[in-house]
């Protein structure tokens, strides 16, 4: 494994509508890459509602599906007009990576998509840069202990991170990644985003 470097604290900022950001990014080093992680402020209540609408939706819901692998669709694709709890979710995602890529909000737009992940459930090395992206993100949603690690392939090193509910990570998009097999009992639920310029 890389060796770590200290953490680097990004001053909170106001979000429109959303006060201060309550933990702000925290940038993570390992060898090559720049991880970071950002919480959401009241992340449990706006989970509880993500995750009972998901399970509420049907197949016509989803506009796009896509890397069917292992027999499932790892990505499911939706409108957020489908979904209004999304809307803190993705008011955090941009303005944390406003901070971190040091651009107004204003100026970045982005793409989402479910990874819904049963027990016994992995998700295939991939990475994000089929476009314009910046940023390459992963929101939890639910996160049960044993449900996957994600797996970041940082130059000669593997970098492991547990998944936490209310956590966002963001990466570079070209940094491959995956994620372990979910040994837990319970589905695991997450959100990838992709935010690129507008």
């Amino acid at each position: 494994m890389g060796e770590a470097i200290e953490d680097q604290q990004v001053p909170p900022s106001p979000i429109p509508g959303q006060g201060r950001i309550e933990r702000p990014p925290t940038k993570v080093g390992w060898h090559i890459a720049s991880v970071y992680r950002c919480g959401l402020l009241d992340a449990e209540p706006v989970n509880r509602a993500i995750d009972a609408a998901f399970r509420m939706l049907d197949e016509q819901d989803f506009n796009r599906r896509s890397h069917f692998v292992e027999d499932r669709f790892e990505n499911v694709y939706l409108d957020l007009s489908h979904m209004p709890a999304l809307i803190p979710v993705m008011d955090q995602a941009i303005a944390c990576a406003s901070l971190i890529l040091e651009r107004p909000s204003e100026a970045l737009r982005f793409g989402f998509w479910f990874n819904a992940m049963a027990p016994g459930q992995s998700t295939s090395l991939h990475t994000h840069e089929e476009d314009d992206e910046l940023l390459s993100v992963v929101y939890y949603v639910t996160a049960a202990r044993d449900s996957g690690d994600l797996l970041l392939y940082d130059g000669p090193a593997t970098v492991r991170i547990r998944p936490e509910a209310g956590t966002f990570l963001f990466f570079p998009p070209d940094l491959p990644h995956a994620v372990e097999t979910n040994r837990s009992q319970e589905p695991r639920l997450s959100i990838g985003i992709n935010i690129g310029p507008r």
